[in-house]
């Protein structure tokens, strides 16, 4: 994910870095089962940070080269060192430090765009956007895909872990970002100049029908939580009795037979004429 010269709530720790790939292989099937990019070869992804994404897109679609882009230089070597490692991606992947709303390429570079998880914390979606639009060729597809923290939905009720949520929503924002973009996607990319726009909201639902599923989702969950606690304590939006309650809660929801945990997303595709 970018970040570098404005706050990322997750941070960059090692854990946050292997959080993330583990992320990305949890949120595979649900994440590419509309995404085609087979006519395309040359593919900007913004906001490769890790790499995650970058070796998922290499492993579906062989005739792909990725360009991945990020403000973070530590993201990149992480990147660059779980790529160079995997077979499927030698010499099919360029990294490249660069700022998404002033991008180092011509007019016209690339004949695909895959954007995850990024817009959400850029102060200027718009302007990443329509710098993305002049290296895109015409006939070019973009996937963006995005949070809508707003549908957030855990059984039991769990009072310290909404506060926390909620908490966490508005540090994001007040850092710039946007914790509800996904339901903006479609207005982003229509303003942007892109064609063709379509929208998906996919969710996760998970309850007694898959116990399993469930549990790893909400193990991972307070995972992500927590990689935002020091900074939530730091700028006084939560105390740590809030962040103790809320680990609490979490633990006692992993262990209730009757759990449900709910959170949906919005993806978009659109083209370039």
């Amino acid at each position: 994910m970018v970040t570098g010269e404005f706050p990322y709530i997750h941070g960059f720790s090692p854990e946050e870095q292997s959080r993330l790939v583990r992320q990305a292989r949890m949120f595979e099937t649900t994440l590419f089962n509309r995404i085609d990019y087979s006519e395309a070869t040359r593919l900007l992804e913004i906001g490769s940070g890790v790499g995650a994404q970058t070796e998922i897109l290499l492993r579906r679609f062989p005739n792909l080269h990725v360009t991945g882009v990020d403000l973070s230089a530590a993201q990149l070597a992480a990147a660059e060192q779980n790529l160079a490692t995997t077979a499927w991606c030698s010499a099919r992947y360029t990294l490249q430090q660069a700022d998404a709303t002033d991008l180092p390429f011509a007019d016209r570079s690339f004949d695909a765009a895959y954007l995850c998880w990024v817009l959400e914390h850029m102060p200027s979606p718009a302007r990443v956007l329509s710098e993305l639009r002049r290296v895109l060729s015409p006939g070019a597809v973009i996937y963006v895909t995005e949070v809508l923290n707003a549908s957030f939905f855990l059984d039991p009720y769990s009072p310290n872990l909404l506060r926390y949520w909620m908490a966490f929503n508005d540090l994001q924002y007040d850092s710039g970002g946007d914790p509800f973009i996904g339901a903006k996607l479609g207005n982003l990319l229509l303003a942007g100049g892109y064609r063709d726009v379509q929208t998906e909201v996919k969710s996760f639902h998970l309850d007694n029908r898959q116990p399993g599923k469930r549990k790893q989702m909400i193990e991972f969950w307070e995972e992500l939580l927590l990689s935002a606690a020091d900074q939530l304590v730091a700028t006084g939006k939560v105390d740590t009795a809030t962040v103790e309650g809320m680990r609490h809660e979490l633990q006692a929801v992993r262990n209730d037979p009757n759990a449900v945990f709910f959170f949906a997303f919005v993806q978009a595709r659109a083209l370039v004429y």
